[in-house]
């Protein structure tokens, strides 16, 4: 069996996590470690107690996770808080959290395969945070706004589709999780439409006014891919067994 630091090694290598420059509390990386040994590999979009309790059932003790432990400013182990530690402790559980690099990854990101998943080959970025690689992604298209809206409605539970944009679009913008910033970058790219995960409200305006097509899947929906994709190299790499720990978050 592989040891906990060759598997965040590797972790890290196929992600190359220091690319992207994250919010200060992402912290990507090993966030918790276990007894230094590997034997079961999981994805969960989010830490929390409900995922490592499912994950301890499963008997995973390597937790990979897309929105980390640390994503408040630090508090005391009481209440909540003390029982989602507690649960990873129980379990002997290493949980490793990345945030933007499973955004932004040319293989394995959430945006790069979220276009795969429409068939479409993704190949310019954009939105680029301060001194990062580009988190988002975007595909030249060669189908209709209806085959694009019912591929979506065939692969997410709840698809919200604002459709003010053109009904043969020329290229697709994918933003995973939320994509407000991403939003305001389209007129000036020339690309419509954007498959994201949610929006706020005062971007139905501006689609009107710009003439856009918004699809909006889900945050959790959209960001189970690069989880998945990370914890399925790491499977094959390391010859051990994965599967994805879900929980019922429909938002």
């Amino acid at each position: 069996m592989p040891t906990l630091s060759e598997v965040v090694a590797f972790c890290d290598q196929s992600t190359r996590r220091q690319a992207w420059k994250d919010r200060p509390n992402a912290f990507n990386g090993l966030q918790l470690e276990n007894n230094g040994r590997v034997t079961r590999i999981g994805a969960a979009v989010d830490a929390g107690r409900v995922p490592f309790e499912r994950a301890a059932a499963a008997g995973i003790d390597f937790l990979i996770v897309h929105h980390g432990l640390y994503w408040t400013p630090p508090q005391p182990l009481v209440g909540a808080h003390y029982a989602r530690f507690a649960a990873a402790f129980r379990a002997n559980l290493a949980v490793y959290g990345c945030h933007l690099p499973l955004d932004g990854h040319p293989e394995l990101g959430n945006n790069a395969l979220l276009a795969r998943e429409l068939g479409l080959a993704p190949d310019q970025t954009f939105l680029t945070p301060p001194g990062s690689e580009p988190v988002a992604w975007t595909a030249p298209c060669g189908r209709s706004r209806a085959e694009i809206a019912e591929t979506l409605r065939g692969r997410y539970a709840r698809v919200v589709a604002i459709e003010h944009g053109s009904e043969r679009p020329r290229r697709v913008a994918f933003c995973s999780g939320s994509g407000n910033s991403a939003v305001p970058e389209l007129p000036a790219l020339g690309v419509d439409p954007l498959v994201t995960g949610e929006l706020r409200e005062e971007w139905y305006n501006f689609a009107e006014e710009h003439g856009l097509n918004l699809y909006c899947c889900g945050h959790y929906a959209t960001e189970v891919h690069g989880v998945r994709a990370l914890a399925d190299a790491v499977s094959r790499h390391f010859g051990l067994p994965w599967e994805f720990v879900a929980t019922e978050n429909p938002l």
